[in-house]
Protein backbone atom coordinates (compact mmCIF):
# COMPACT_ATOMS: atom_id res chain seq x y z
CA UNK A 1 0.00 0.00 0.00
CA UNK A 2 0.83 3.04 -0.36
CA UNK A 3 2.71 5.28 2.35
CA UNK A 4 2.37 8.92 2.49
CA UNK A 5 0.35 12.22 2.34
CA UNK A 6 -3.54 10.56 2.98
CA UNK A 7 -6.72 10.89 3.03
CA UNK A 8 -6.58 8.17 6.66
CA UNK A 9 -9.26 6.81 7.76
CA UNK A 10 -8.30 7.20 11.27
CA UNK A 11 -9.41 4.12 13.00
CA UNK A 12 -7.67 1.94 14.77
CA UNK A 13 -8.57 -1.51 15.10
CA UNK A 14 -11.57 -3.26 17.00
CA UNK A 15 -10.13 -4.15 20.77
CA UNK A 16 -9.78 -8.09 20.72
CA UNK A 17 -11.07 -8.35 17.53
CA UNK A 18 -9.49 -9.67 13.97
CA UNK A 19 -10.07 -5.91 11.92
CA UNK A 20 -6.96 -4.45 11.09
CA UNK A 21 -6.23 -0.11 11.08
CA UNK A 22 -6.34 0.76 7.33
CA UNK A 23 -3.03 1.75 7.14
CA UNK A 24 -4.04 3.57 3.95
CA UNK A 25 -1.83 6.56 2.14
CA UNK A 26 -2.88 7.91 -0.76
CA UNK A 27 0.30 9.82 -1.30
CA UNK A 28 1.96 6.42 -2.35
CA UNK A 29 1.91 4.00 -5.47
CA UNK A 30 0.78 1.15 -5.00
CA UNK A 31 2.15 -1.39 -7.58
CA UNK A 32 1.31 -4.89 -8.49
CA UNK A 33 4.20 -7.92 -7.74
CA UNK A 34 5.21 -10.98 -7.25
CA UNK A 35 7.31 -13.03 -5.60
CA UNK A 36 10.07 -15.81 -5.16
CA UNK A 37 11.89 -14.47 -8.28
CA UNK A 38 15.71 -14.77 -8.68
CA UNK A 39 18.66 -12.51 -9.60
CA UNK A 40 21.30 -13.07 -12.39
CA UNK A 41 22.36 -16.34 -10.79
CA UNK A 42 19.60 -18.23 -9.24
CA UNK A 43 21.73 -20.71 -8.11
CA UNK A 44 23.96 -19.13 -6.28
CA UNK A 45 23.18 -19.09 -2.94
CA UNK A 46 23.93 -16.00 -0.35
CA UNK A 47 26.52 -16.82 2.37
CA UNK A 48 24.65 -16.38 6.05
CA UNK A 49 26.22 -15.16 8.98
CA UNK A 50 24.50 -13.48 12.18
CA UNK A 51 22.49 -16.30 13.21
CA UNK A 52 21.19 -16.29 10.26
CA UNK A 53 19.82 -12.50 10.08
CA UNK A 54 22.34 -11.21 7.43
CA UNK A 55 22.93 -12.88 3.68
CA UNK A 56 25.29 -11.49 1.54
CA UNK A 57 26.11 -12.33 -2.26
CA UNK A 58 28.81 -10.34 -4.22
CA UNK A 59 29.25 -11.40 -7.65
CA UNK A 60 31.52 -11.04 -10.82
CA UNK A 61 30.31 -11.81 -14.24
CA UNK A 62 31.49 -11.75 -17.91
CA UNK A 63 29.15 -12.29 -21.35
CA UNK A 64 29.40 -11.60 -24.35
CA UNK A 65 26.07 -10.64 -26.41
CA UNK A 66 24.56 -10.15 -29.47
CA UNK A 67 21.77 -7.64 -30.30
CA UNK A 68 20.33 -7.64 -33.59
CA UNK A 69 17.68 -4.87 -35.14
CA UNK A 70 14.90 -7.08 -36.76
CA UNK A 71 12.65 -3.72 -38.07
CA UNK A 72 12.76 -1.34 -39.59
CA UNK A 73 16.41 -1.71 -39.81
CA UNK A 74 19.03 -4.35 -39.76
CA UNK A 75 21.81 -3.65 -37.93
CA UNK A 76 23.58 -6.10 -35.74
CA UNK A 77 25.85 -5.34 -32.62
CA UNK A 78 27.83 -7.41 -30.49
CA UNK A 79 29.45 -5.92 -27.29
CA UNK A 80 31.48 -7.63 -24.27
CA UNK A 81 29.97 -6.78 -20.68
CA UNK A 82 31.54 -7.23 -17.20
CA UNK A 83 29.34 -5.99 -13.87
CA UNK A 84 30.14 -6.49 -10.88
CA UNK A 85 27.38 -6.69 -7.85
CA UNK A 86 25.52 -7.75 -4.62
CA UNK A 87 22.63 -8.68 -3.47
CA UNK A 88 22.02 -8.69 0.35
CA UNK A 89 19.45 -9.11 3.04
CA UNK A 90 19.02 -8.65 6.67
CA UNK A 91 15.94 -9.76 8.74
CA UNK A 92 16.60 -9.08 12.33
CA UNK A 93 15.02 -8.32 15.16
CA UNK A 94 15.10 -4.20 15.25
CA UNK A 95 16.45 -3.88 11.48
CA UNK A 96 15.11 -5.74 8.64
CA UNK A 97 15.75 -4.80 4.36
CA UNK A 98 17.36 -5.68 1.44
CA UNK A 99 19.10 -4.45 -1.29
CA UNK A 100 20.41 -5.48 -5.02
CA UNK A 101 23.53 -3.54 -6.79
CA UNK A 102 24.57 -3.84 -10.14
CA UNK A 103 27.23 -1.92 -12.02
CA UNK A 104 28.21 -2.91 -15.55
CA UNK A 105 30.65 -1.83 -18.12
CA UNK A 106 29.70 -2.57 -22.05
CA UNK A 107 32.55 -2.60 -24.86
CA UNK A 108 31.12 -2.43 -27.88
CA UNK A 109 32.76 -4.34 -30.73
CA UNK A 110 32.40 -1.79 -33.96
CA UNK A 111 31.42 1.87 -35.09
CA UNK A 112 28.35 1.52 -34.06
CA UNK A 113 28.64 -0.71 -31.22
CA UNK A 114 29.22 2.33 -27.82
CA UNK A 115 31.02 1.80 -25.36
CA UNK A 116 28.80 2.58 -22.08
CA UNK A 117 28.43 2.11 -18.06
CA UNK A 118 25.39 1.42 -16.02
CA UNK A 119 23.98 1.49 -12.81
CA UNK A 120 20.97 -0.45 -11.38
CA UNK A 121 20.10 -1.14 -7.66
CA UNK A 122 17.11 -0.77 -5.67
CA UNK A 123 17.15 -0.86 -1.74
CA UNK A 124 15.08 -1.05 0.98
CA UNK A 125 15.66 -0.68 4.92
CA UNK A 126 13.88 -0.60 8.10
CA UNK A 127 15.52 0.14 11.83
CA UNK A 128 13.83 0.12 15.13
CA UNK A 129 16.09 3.00 16.83
CA UNK A 130 13.58 2.16 19.85
CA UNK A 131 11.88 -0.87 19.55
CA UNK A 132 7.75 -0.97 18.80
CA UNK A 133 8.45 2.70 19.18
CA UNK A 134 10.83 4.90 16.94
CA UNK A 135 11.75 3.65 13.39
CA UNK A 136 13.50 4.73 11.04
CA UNK A 137 13.20 3.83 7.12
CA UNK A 138 15.59 4.54 3.88
CA UNK A 139 15.21 2.84 0.06
CA UNK A 140 17.01 3.77 -2.81
CA UNK A 141 16.72 2.80 -6.37
CA UNK A 142 18.34 3.39 -9.87
CA UNK A 143 17.78 1.90 -13.34
CA UNK A 144 18.10 2.69 -17.16
CA UNK A 145 15.25 2.05 -19.80
CA UNK A 146 14.74 2.80 -23.33
CA UNK A 147 12.44 5.65 -23.70
CA UNK A 148 9.86 6.99 -27.13
CA UNK A 149 9.12 10.44 -27.88
CA UNK A 150 5.68 10.30 -25.53
CA UNK A 151 7.81 9.39 -22.25
CA UNK A 152 6.68 5.75 -22.32
CA UNK A 153 9.36 3.09 -20.74
CA UNK A 154 9.46 0.37 -22.95
CA UNK A 155 11.63 -2.15 -21.55
CA UNK A 156 14.45 -3.76 -23.24
CA UNK A 157 17.93 -1.98 -24.46
CA UNK A 158 19.03 -0.74 -27.47
CA UNK A 159 22.50 1.31 -28.42
CA UNK A 160 20.69 3.03 -30.61
CA UNK A 161 17.50 4.80 -28.89
CA UNK A 162 16.93 7.41 -26.41
CA UNK A 163 18.15 6.04 -23.26
CA UNK A 164 16.31 7.47 -19.38
CA UNK A 165 18.10 7.13 -16.32
CA UNK A 166 16.33 7.35 -13.51
CA UNK A 167 16.99 7.44 -9.95
CA UNK A 168 15.19 8.15 -6.43
CA UNK A 169 15.77 7.96 -2.85
CA UNK A 170 13.96 8.73 0.54
CA UNK A 171 14.72 8.58 4.18
CA UNK A 172 12.76 9.71 7.60
CA UNK A 173 11.30 8.62 10.90
CA UNK A 174 8.42 7.20 12.25
CA UNK A 175 6.79 7.51 15.77
CA UNK A 176 4.13 4.85 17.30
CA UNK A 177 3.38 4.91 20.53
CA UNK A 178 0.81 5.50 23.24
CA UNK A 179 -1.07 8.26 25.74
CA UNK A 180 -3.04 6.42 27.94
CA UNK A 181 -5.65 5.13 25.90
CA UNK A 182 -4.96 7.31 23.09
CA UNK A 183 -2.97 6.00 19.87
CA UNK A 184 -0.42 8.29 18.41
CA UNK A 185 1.57 7.69 14.92
CA UNK A 186 3.36 10.82 13.05
CA UNK A 187 6.03 10.38 10.41
CA UNK A 188 8.00 12.28 7.88
CA UNK A 189 9.92 11.49 4.76
CA UNK A 190 12.27 13.39 2.45
CA UNK A 191 12.71 12.03 -1.05
CA UNK A 192 14.59 12.76 -4.50
CA UNK A 193 13.85 11.80 -7.56
CA UNK A 194 15.84 12.37 -10.92
CA UNK A 195 15.68 12.06 -14.72
CA UNK A 196 18.29 11.73 -17.39
CA UNK A 197 17.61 11.63 -20.72
CA UNK A 198 20.06 11.20 -23.55
CA UNK A 199 18.95 13.88 -26.56
CA UNK A 200 17.46 17.09 -24.75
CA UNK A 201 14.55 17.15 -27.36
CA UNK A 202 13.01 14.17 -27.24
CA UNK A 203 10.04 16.12 -25.02
CA UNK A 204 10.61 19.47 -27.28
CA UNK A 205 6.81 19.12 -28.48
CA UNK A 206 5.77 20.43 -25.22
CA UNK A 207 9.24 21.85 -23.25
CA UNK A 208 8.46 18.82 -20.66
CA UNK A 209 11.56 17.09 -19.92
CA UNK A 210 11.41 15.85 -16.78
CA UNK A 211 14.35 16.54 -14.08
CA UNK A 212 14.55 15.95 -10.62
CA UNK A 213 12.29 16.83 -7.70
CA UNK A 214 12.26 17.37 -3.87
CA UNK A 215 9.62 15.88 -2.03
CA UNK A 216 8.07 16.16 1.95
CA UNK A 217 5.85 14.23 3.57
CA UNK A 218 4.74 14.10 7.00
CA UNK A 219 1.72 13.19 8.67
CA UNK A 220 -0.05 12.60 12.34
CA UNK A 221 -3.00 10.66 13.84
CA UNK A 222 -4.05 10.15 17.46
CA UNK A 223 -7.03 7.79 17.44
CA UNK A 224 -9.22 5.36 20.36
CA UNK A 225 -10.06 2.06 19.69
CA UNK A 226 -13.62 0.47 19.87
CA UNK A 227 -14.86 -0.12 23.45
CA UNK A 228 -11.50 2.03 25.19
CA UNK A 229 -13.51 4.88 25.82
CA UNK A 230 -16.83 5.17 23.24
CA UNK A 231 -18.54 2.24 21.49
CA UNK A 232 -17.28 3.70 18.49
CA UNK A 233 -13.28 4.02 17.98
CA UNK A 234 -12.88 8.00 16.96
CA UNK A 235 -9.64 9.19 15.54
CA UNK A 236 -7.90 12.85 14.48
CA UNK A 237 -5.45 13.61 12.21
CA UNK A 238 -3.39 16.03 9.41
CA UNK A 239 -0.97 15.15 6.46
CA UNK A 240 0.89 17.61 3.98
CA UNK A 241 2.81 16.48 0.87
CA UNK A 242 5.06 19.79 -0.96
CA UNK A 243 6.86 18.39 -4.38
CA UNK A 244 9.51 20.85 -5.71
CA UNK A 245 9.89 19.82 -9.28
CA UNK A 246 13.16 21.63 -10.94
CA UNK A 247 11.31 22.09 -14.54
CA UNK A 248 9.77 25.44 -14.70
CA UNK A 249 10.03 25.32 -10.86
CA UNK A 250 6.87 23.24 -10.61
CA UNK A 251 5.49 23.23 -6.76
CA UNK A 252 2.35 21.29 -5.38
CA UNK A 253 1.44 21.77 -1.61
CA UNK A 254 -1.19 19.75 -0.31
CA UNK A 255 -1.94 19.53 3.61
CA UNK A 256 -5.58 18.23 5.04
CA UNK A 257 -6.96 17.90 8.48
CA UNK A 258 -10.05 15.27 9.27
CA UNK A 259 -11.77 13.47 11.84
CA UNK A 260 -12.63 9.93 11.75
CA UNK A 261 -15.04 7.58 13.42
CA UNK A 262 -15.31 3.74 13.16
CA UNK A 263 -18.44 1.67 13.97
CA UNK A 264 -17.68 -1.84 14.63
CA UNK A 265 -21.02 -3.82 13.08
CA UNK A 266 -19.38 -8.13 13.46
CA UNK A 267 -16.29 -9.33 14.63
CA UNK A 268 -15.29 -9.20 11.43
CA UNK A 269 -16.65 -5.92 9.86
CA UNK A 270 -16.40 -2.41 10.48
CA UNK A 271 -18.05 0.68 8.73
CA UNK A 272 -15.57 3.90 8.63
CA UNK A 273 -16.41 7.28 7.78
CA UNK A 274 -14.15 10.96 7.78
CA UNK A 275 -14.62 14.01 7.33
CA UNK A 276 -12.49 17.43 7.27
CA UNK A 277 -10.79 20.27 5.08
CA UNK A 278 -8.14 19.94 2.64
CA UNK A 279 -6.18 22.81 0.39
CA UNK A 280 -4.34 21.68 -2.51
CA UNK A 281 -2.70 23.94 -4.69
CA UNK A 282 -0.12 23.87 -8.00
CA UNK A 283 1.92 26.68 -9.56
CA UNK A 284 5.09 27.31 -11.33
CA UNK A 285 6.91 30.16 -13.07
CA UNK A 286 7.45 31.39 -16.35
CA UNK A 287 9.96 31.44 -19.28
CA UNK A 288 12.24 34.54 -20.79
CA UNK A 289 10.32 36.09 -23.05
CA UNK A 290 11.77 38.30 -25.84
CA UNK A 291 9.70 41.36 -27.22
CA UNK A 292 7.66 39.43 -29.33
CA UNK A 293 6.41 37.76 -26.38
CA UNK A 294 7.78 34.51 -28.03
CA UNK A 295 10.18 31.45 -25.27
CA UNK A 296 14.04 32.38 -24.83
CA UNK A 297 15.63 28.74 -25.44
CA UNK A 298 19.24 28.76 -24.36
CA UNK A 299 22.30 27.18 -25.88
CA UNK A 300 21.31 23.43 -24.51
CA UNK A 301 17.70 23.63 -26.27
CA UNK A 302 15.51 24.24 -23.10
CA UNK A 303 13.58 27.00 -21.97
CA UNK A 304 15.53 29.93 -19.90
CA UNK A 305 13.56 30.13 -16.70
CA UNK A 306 12.71 33.55 -15.24
CA UNK A 307 12.91 33.24 -11.65
CA UNK A 308 11.94 36.77 -10.78
CA UNK A 309 8.16 36.08 -12.53
CA UNK A 310 5.71 35.48 -9.96
CA UNK A 311 4.17 32.44 -10.21
CA UNK A 312 1.79 31.12 -12.46
CA UNK A 313 -1.35 28.86 -10.58
CA UNK A 314 -2.06 25.64 -12.22
CA UNK A 315 -4.79 24.20 -10.01
CA UNK A 316 -5.81 25.55 -6.15
CA UNK A 317 -8.68 23.23 -4.78
CA UNK A 318 -10.11 23.57 -1.65
CA UNK A 319 -12.81 22.94 1.09
CA UNK A 320 -14.46 19.99 2.44
CA UNK A 321 -13.15 16.34 2.23
CA UNK A 322 -15.10 13.37 3.36
CA UNK A 323 -15.20 9.28 2.79
CA UNK A 324 -16.74 6.45 4.16
CA UNK A 325 -15.87 2.25 3.42
CA UNK A 326 -15.88 -0.89 5.05
CA UNK A 327 -13.75 -3.08 6.86
CA UNK A 328 -13.37 -6.68 6.20
CA UNK A 329 -10.71 -9.06 7.83
CA UNK A 330 -12.20 -12.66 8.48
CA UNK A 331 -8.85 -13.81 8.83
CA UNK A 332 -5.13 -12.64 9.58
CA UNK A 333 -4.43 -13.84 5.59
CA UNK A 334 -7.01 -11.82 4.55
CA UNK A 335 -8.57 -8.28 4.67
CA UNK A 336 -10.34 -5.84 2.72
CA UNK A 337 -10.22 -1.77 2.39
CA UNK A 338 -12.72 -0.11 0.38
CA UNK A 339 -13.39 3.70 0.25
CA UNK A 340 -15.25 5.97 -1.65
CA UNK A 341 -15.52 9.85 -0.98
CA UNK A 342 -15.00 13.03 -2.66
CA UNK A 343 -11.45 14.68 -2.79
CA UNK A 344 -9.50 16.95 -5.26
CA UNK A 345 -13.14 18.73 -5.98
CA UNK A 346 -14.61 15.63 -7.25
CA UNK A 347 -15.27 12.30 -6.29
CA UNK A 348 -12.48 9.87 -5.07
CA UNK A 349 -12.31 5.67 -4.51
CA UNK A 350 -9.33 3.92 -3.07
CA UNK A 351 -9.02 0.59 -1.49
CA UNK A 352 -6.99 -2.48 -1.23
CA UNK A 353 -7.57 -6.18 -0.73
CA UNK A 354 -4.90 -8.53 0.29
CA UNK A 355 -5.25 -12.68 1.16
CA UNK A 356 -2.50 -15.10 1.67
CA UNK A 357 -3.76 -18.68 0.67
CA UNK A 358 -0.88 -20.01 2.27
CA UNK A 359 2.31 -19.65 3.19
CA UNK A 360 3.63 -19.89 -0.19
CA UNK A 361 1.26 -17.54 -2.24
CA UNK A 362 -0.46 -14.61 -1.74
CA UNK A 363 -2.76 -11.40 -3.82
CA UNK A 364 -2.88 -8.22 -4.05
CA UNK A 365 -4.96 -5.42 -4.95
CA UNK A 366 -5.30 -1.23 -4.33
CA UNK A 367 -6.91 1.26 -6.18
CA UNK A 368 -5.28 4.83 -5.34
CA UNK A 369 -6.01 8.22 -5.91
CA UNK A 370 -2.96 11.55 -5.95
CA UNK A 371 -1.31 13.62 -6.89
CA UNK A 372 2.00 14.55 -8.12
CA UNK A 373 4.70 14.93 -10.31
CA UNK A 374 6.57 11.96 -11.74
CA UNK A 375 9.29 12.04 -9.40
CA UNK A 376 6.67 12.02 -6.64
CA UNK A 377 4.98 9.18 -8.19
CA UNK A 378 8.32 7.57 -8.14
CA UNK A 379 9.68 8.14 -5.03
CA UNK A 380 6.19 6.32 -3.45
CA UNK A 381 6.28 3.60 -5.05
CA UNK A 382 9.68 3.11 -3.86
CA UNK A 383 7.73 3.82 -0.14
CA UNK A 384 5.56 1.00 -0.87
CA UNK A 385 8.27 -1.73 -1.49
CA UNK A 386 8.54 -4.54 1.29
CA UNK A 387 11.86 -4.61 3.50
CA UNK A 388 11.89 -8.40 2.64
CA UNK A 389 11.88 -8.60 -0.93
CA UNK A 390 14.04 -10.11 -3.64
CA UNK A 391 14.97 -8.03 -6.92
CA UNK A 392 13.90 -9.73 -10.26
CA UNK A 393 16.29 -9.11 -13.19
CA UNK A 394 15.84 -9.47 -16.76
CA UNK A 395 17.84 -12.13 -17.70
CA UNK A 396 19.28 -10.62 -21.08
CA UNK A 397 19.77 -7.14 -20.32
CA UNK A 398 20.30 -7.24 -16.20
CA UNK A 399 18.28 -4.51 -15.85
CA UNK A 400 15.46 -4.57 -13.09
CA UNK A 401 12.21 -5.01 -14.68
CA UNK A 402 10.12 -3.23 -12.39
CA UNK A 403 8.84 -5.99 -9.81
CA UNK A 404 10.26 -7.41 -6.69
CA UNK A 405 9.95 -10.79 -5.31
CA UNK A 406 7.92 -10.69 -1.36
CA UNK A 407 5.15 -13.43 -0.24
CA UNK A 408 4.86 -10.77 2.19
CA UNK A 409 3.38 -7.71 0.40
CA UNK A 410 4.06 -7.99 -3.51
CA UNK A 411 4.85 -4.74 -5.47
CA UNK A 412 5.83 -3.40 -8.80
CA UNK A 413 7.05 -0.08 -9.88
CA UNK A 414 5.75 -0.45 -12.89
CA UNK A 415 2.59 1.43 -12.44
CA UNK A 416 5.04 4.92 -11.50
CA UNK A 417 7.12 4.30 -14.61
CA UNK A 418 4.50 5.47 -17.31
CA UNK A 419 4.37 8.94 -19.04
CA UNK A 420 7.75 11.01 -18.18
CA UNK A 421 6.46 14.26 -18.10
CA UNK A 422 7.65 16.74 -15.24
CA UNK A 423 4.05 18.38 -15.38
CA UNK A 424 2.22 18.23 -12.04
CA UNK A 425 -0.92 14.98 -12.57
CA UNK A 426 -3.86 13.15 -10.84
CA UNK A 427 -3.33 9.72 -10.95
CA UNK A 428 -6.16 7.18 -10.36
CA UNK A 429 -5.74 3.91 -11.32
CA UNK A 430 -5.50 0.06 -9.51
CA UNK A 431 -3.13 -2.94 -9.80
CA UNK A 432 -2.90 -6.50 -8.76
CA UNK A 433 -0.77 -9.04 -8.69
CA UNK A 434 -0.67 -12.68 -7.59
CA UNK A 435 2.90 -14.89 -6.33
CA UNK A 436 3.09 -18.20 -5.53
CA UNK A 437 6.80 -20.02 -4.13
CA UNK A 438 6.12 -23.87 -4.44
CA UNK A 439 9.80 -24.35 -3.74
CA UNK A 440 11.71 -25.87 -7.26
CA UNK A 441 9.32 -23.81 -9.08
CA UNK A 442 8.42 -19.70 -8.54
CA UNK A 443 6.31 -17.52 -10.29
CA UNK A 444 4.51 -14.01 -10.12
CA UNK A 445 2.85 -11.19 -12.44
CA UNK A 446 1.25 -8.39 -11.60
CA UNK A 447 -1.44 -6.29 -13.65
CA UNK A 448 -2.30 -2.30 -13.97
CA UNK A 449 -4.09 0.74 -14.95
CA UNK A 450 -3.37 4.26 -14.09
CA UNK A 451 -4.94 7.15 -15.52
CA UNK A 452 -2.65 10.49 -15.63
CA UNK A 453 -5.21 13.83 -15.81
CA UNK A 454 -2.16 16.41 -16.16
CA UNK A 455 -2.67 20.40 -14.81
CA UNK A 456 -0.52 23.40 -15.93
CA UNK A 457 -1.04 27.17 -16.75
CA UNK A 458 -3.21 27.90 -19.49
CA UNK A 459 -1.04 30.36 -20.44
CA UNK A 460 2.54 29.04 -19.38
CA UNK A 461 4.61 27.01 -21.79
CA UNK A 462 3.10 23.74 -20.62
CA UNK A 463 -0.67 24.85 -21.35
CA UNK A 464 -0.19 22.35 -24.04
CA UNK A 465 -0.66 19.28 -21.69
CA UNK A 466 -3.14 21.22 -18.96
CA UNK A 467 -6.05 18.66 -18.82
CA UNK A 468 -4.43 16.20 -21.33
CA UNK A 469 -5.51 12.77 -19.62
CA UNK A 470 -2.70 9.73 -20.84
CA UNK A 471 -3.37 6.19 -19.97
CA UNK A 472 -0.82 3.21 -19.28
CA UNK A 473 -1.91 -0.18 -18.74
CA UNK A 474 0.89 -2.57 -18.43
CA UNK A 475 1.64 -6.55 -17.58
CA UNK A 476 4.80 -8.18 -15.83
CA UNK A 477 5.29 -11.92 -15.24
CA UNK A 478 8.11 -13.94 -14.38
CA UNK A 479 8.85 -17.77 -13.92
CA UNK A 480 11.74 -19.25 -12.32
CA UNK A 481 12.12 -23.28 -12.18
CA UNK A 482 14.94 -25.54 -10.64
CA UNK A 483 15.42 -28.38 -13.05
CA UNK A 484 18.02 -29.96 -10.81
CA UNK A 485 20.60 -29.56 -7.86
CA UNK A 486 22.85 -27.79 -10.44
CA UNK A 487 20.80 -25.96 -13.05
CA UNK A 488 17.71 -24.02 -13.79
CA UNK A 489 15.47 -22.04 -15.61
CA UNK A 490 14.16 -18.44 -15.65
CA UNK A 491 11.45 -16.56 -17.81
CA UNK A 492 10.29 -13.27 -17.94
CA UNK A 493 7.60 -11.32 -19.71
CA UNK A 494 5.77 -7.95 -19.84
CA UNK A 495 3.36 -5.90 -22.52
CA UNK A 496 2.88 -2.20 -21.67
CA UNK A 497 0.10 0.01 -23.65
CA UNK A 498 0.62 3.42 -23.18
CA UNK A 499 -2.17 5.87 -24.50
CA UNK A 500 -1.20 9.49 -25.35
CA UNK A 501 -3.30 12.55 -24.90
CA UNK A 502 -1.01 14.53 -27.12
CA UNK A 503 -1.67 14.84 -30.98
CA UNK A 504 1.70 15.15 -31.58
CA UNK A 505 3.00 11.55 -30.02
CA UNK A 506 1.15 8.57 -30.81
CA UNK A 507 -0.14 5.77 -28.84
CA UNK A 508 1.99 2.71 -28.99
CA UNK A 509 2.71 -0.79 -27.14
CA UNK A 510 5.66 -2.31 -26.19
CA UNK A 511 5.86 -6.04 -24.83
CA UNK A 512 9.00 -8.47 -24.40
CA UNK A 513 9.75 -11.98 -23.40
CA UNK A 514 13.34 -13.60 -22.33
CA UNK A 515 14.91 -16.93 -21.00
CA UNK A 516 17.37 -17.88 -19.87
CA UNK A 517 19.58 -21.54 -18.77
CA UNK A 518 21.58 -21.55 -15.58
CA UNK A 519 24.33 -23.97 -15.15
CA UNK A 520 26.83 -24.49 -11.55
CA UNK A 521 30.10 -25.29 -12.51
CA UNK A 522 31.26 -25.44 -9.34
CA UNK A 523 29.77 -24.60 -5.69
CA UNK A 524 29.86 -20.85 -6.91
CA UNK A 525 30.45 -20.64 -10.85
CA UNK A 526 28.21 -20.57 -12.64
CA UNK A 527 27.35 -20.13 -17.07
CA UNK A 528 23.89 -18.50 -18.56
CA UNK A 529 22.35 -18.58 -21.83
CA UNK A 530 19.78 -16.09 -22.49
CA UNK A 531 17.89 -14.63 -25.87
CA UNK A 532 15.05 -12.62 -25.95
CA UNK A 533 13.05 -10.12 -27.96
CA UNK A 534 10.97 -7.24 -27.59
CA UNK A 535 8.91 -5.09 -29.89
CA UNK A 536 7.36 -1.62 -29.94
CA UNK A 537 4.58 -0.67 -32.51
CA UNK A 538 3.68 2.85 -32.48
CA UNK A 539 0.90 4.54 -34.40
CA UNK A 540 2.81 7.22 -36.05
CA UNK A 541 6.00 5.45 -36.23
CA UNK A 542 7.64 2.47 -37.48
CA UNK A 543 7.59 -0.68 -35.58
CA UNK A 544 10.73 -1.50 -33.71
CA UNK A 545 11.78 -5.26 -32.97
CA UNK A 546 14.90 -5.94 -31.64
CA UNK A 547 16.11 -9.43 -30.88
CA UNK A 548 19.55 -10.52 -28.24
CA UNK A 549 21.54 -13.34 -27.33
CA UNK A 550 24.06 -14.05 -24.61
CA UNK A 551 26.35 -16.33 -23.14
CA UNK A 552 28.28 -15.65 -19.68
CA UNK A 553 29.67 -16.31 -16.88
CA UNK A 554 29.66 -15.58 -13.24
CA UNK A 555 31.35 -16.23 -10.28
CA UNK A 556 29.79 -15.81 -6.77
CA UNK A 557 32.12 -15.16 -3.65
Amino acid sequence: MRAGLTIYPLSTLLAGLALAVPAHAQDGAPVAGAAGGAGDAPLAKPRTGGHGRLKVTPYIEAEQVLTSELSPGSETLTYTRVAAGVDAAINGRNTSGAVSLRYEHRFGWGKNAEDGDTLSGLARVSAAIIPRTLTVEAGGMAARTRLDGGGAFLGGIGDNDEVGHFYSAYAGPSLTTRVGDVGVNASYRLGYSRVDTSGGDIFSSTGDDADDSIQHAAQFRAGVKPGDVLPVGLGVGAAWYREDISNFDQRIDDFHVRGDVTLPVSQTVALVGGVGYERVKSSQRDVVRDGAGRPVIDDDGHYRLDKDAPRQIAYDVDGLIWDVGLLWRPSPRTSLEAHMGRRYGSATYYGSFSWQASRRSSVNVSVYDSMSGFGGQLNRSLVSLPTDFEAIRDPVSGELNGCVGSLKEGSCLTGALGGLRSAIFRARGISASYAVDMGRISTGVGIGYERRKYVAPRESVLGLIDGVTEKNLWLSAYMRAMLDERSSVTTNFYINRYYSGLELVGDSTSFGASAAYYRMLTRRLSARAAVGIDGNTRQDDDDYWTATALVGMQYAF
